[in-house]
């Protein structure tokens, strides 16, 4: 089926669910997704926020649960993850966190249990 509204080069853009409803909205630039990005699930709730640039995941993203909690949060630099992440349990408690070098795990990564005990910690080496 032909989309009335063509994805565009430049300016604002939504992207629609197969039902119609609204699954994200943000910018393009060249024909790619550029700048903050909103990101929606099918019930309407916010599913993330972040930016990309030239296409590609870049800055700080934020992503949550259906039910509002929050689900994990880090940065990207050119669709790596990079810096300080943190993952999160449904249950809104802290399940790890750690730094990440060129999308991998690097130097101290700390996991949790449910309840927010620390659990376990693990030293990631940097591949060299």
């Amino acid at each position: 089926m032909k989309s009335e509204n063509p994805t565009p080069l430049d300016g604002p853009c939504t992207e629609l669910f197969a039902d119609g409803g609204l699954s994200g909205k943000g910018h393009m630039k060249d024909g790619k997704r550029d700048g903050k990005w909103d990101w929606y699930y099918k019930s309407g709730g916010l599913k993330a926020v972040g930016n990309y640039s030239d296409g590609e995941l870049d800055g700080f993203w934020e992503w949550w649960r259906e039910n509002g909690a929050p689900l994990q949060a880090g940065a990207f630099n050119c669709g790596h993850q990079v810096g300080p992440w943190k993952r999160y349990y449904e249950n809104g408690q802290l399940w790890d966190e750690g730094n990440y070098e060129d999308g991998k795990k690097v130097g101290e990564w700390k996991l949790y249990d449910r309840s927010g005990e620390l659990k376990q910690t693990k030293v990631f080496k940097p591949k060299t």
